[in-house]
């Protein structure tokens, strides 16, 4: 049973999931898991991660709307990623419950590691603001799209993450969009993935829903803080996601030293 002390700190690690997700788009499960496990409280690992990934998807639909609003959702791609993304989330996410929780809580924190790094390399914004799905960019688009949407989603499944930092990446991959368009269409994937993550970890009796409800309450004002920063301070991208990288690969290289003993 979570005490009171417990739950308060859920509200402020929501708030900090909600603020990550409206400022770049992603870091909500990187973060709520950890948090979850270290400071919350959840002592079973899967329950952290069935429990952060419904508090997260519901947190990106917030965003999402926020960002929509400020026309950077490029919908047509977004729906294409997010419905090929589905599938790999359903497969990752039924794999990873096979998996034992320490173990899975260890290999996130290398794949915390990995992702951070990634950010960190990840190149100054280009691309085709004019980019979007139709009859005509189909055929070129959907070959690129599907193919890197699934592993995406079967990552995010495996792991229990919303999968912000794979998905907006893999959104300028695979269509080209502006790195500002793929954070603003990122958060209809991460509601999709997180949900199908959650729907399937609570099948299993796998989701805290009290613990949820106050990860929601900080992840509201959170992520409004997050987007509002996000839009405010845009120039200023590159040097913000290289301090959040090292925040992930940091926060990772715990994890990874907090898990070690699940296997030996």
């Amino acid at each position: 049973m979570i005490d009171a002390l417990h739950l308060s700190l859920g509200v402020l690690s929501g708030a900090l999931v909600g603020f990550s997700l409206g400022l770049i788009g992603g870091g909500g499960s990187v973060l709520a898991v950890p948090l979850l496990v270290y400071v919350v409280g959840i002592r079973d690992a899967h329950v952290a991660i069935g429990t952060s990934a419904l508090a997260v998807a519901v947190n990106a639909l917030f965003g999402l709307v926020t960002h929509w609003r400020w026309g950077a959702v490029k919908a047509g791609c977004a729906i294409a990623f997010a419905l090929f993304g589905i599938l790999g989330a359903a497969a990752g996410s039924t794999v990873g419950k096979l998996v034992d929780g320490d173990k899975l809580l260890a290999l996130f924190g290398v794949a915390m590691i990995a992702i951070g790094l990634s950010i960190a390399r990840k190149p100054a914004e280009v691309g085709n603001p004019g980019v979007h799905l139709d009859w005509q960019s189909a055929p070129r688009l959907l070959s690129r799209i599907a193919p890197t949407a699934l592993a995406v989603g079967f990552m995010a499944g495996f792991f229990g993450i919303g999968g912000g930092f794979l998905i907006v990446p893999g959104l300028v991959y695979s269509t080209g969009m502006p790195l500002l368009n793929a954070v603003g269409s990122s958060l209809l994937s991460v509601t999709a993935f997180g949900l199908t993550t959650a729907g399937n970890y609570a099948l299993s009796g796998l989701v805290d829903w009290q613990v949820a409800a106050f990860l929601l309450l900080g992840g509201l004002a959170g992520g409004l803080a997050g987007a509002r920063v996000s839009r405010h301070l845009a120039s200023k991208r590159p040097a913000l996601s290289y301090a959040f990288a090292a925040i992930v690969v940091a926060v990772g290289a715990y994890v990874v030293w907090r898990g070690l003993g699940a296997f030996f």
